[in-house]
């Protein structure tokens, strides 16, 4: 696991906002993260998507670095979110955007 991991360590490194989901930004292949995709476009968060479906090693490599079951899952300048559930809530009690803002992620939309 430890090759899953460091490439998992580096996608965190290189991108403020990293999303890994089943399918790709423009293309969810979950509800789930589509959900998390609609959320972070709400936003008017620019993220990286990666697709755990293409590769099998990745897939169960980013459950066992985060310790967290599901996908998709949400990091933001190298900090573990949460899951479908967690992004969600924290986008309707504004703690995401909240988040993104000490972190000193750029929103596009106006709040």
């Amino acid at each position: 696991m430890s090759d899953v991991f460091d490439r998992i360590r580096d996608e965190i490194g290189k991108n403020d906002v990293l999303l890994f989901m089943k399918g790709t930004p423009v293309f969810p292949q979950c509800g789930f993260s589509a959900a998390v995709v609609d959320v972070l476009s709400q936003l008017g968060v620019k993220f990286h998507g990666i697709n755990i479906l293409a590769d099998g090693d990745l897939r169960q490599g980013i459950k066992e670095f985060s310790q967290w079951p599901t996908i998709p899952q949400l990091y933001v300048k190298g900090e573990f979110v949460g899951g479908c559930d967690i992004v969600r809530e924290m986008f309707e009690t504004g703690e995401l955007e909240q988040l993104m803002k000490e972190k000193g992620v750029s929103l596009a939309h106006a709040a």
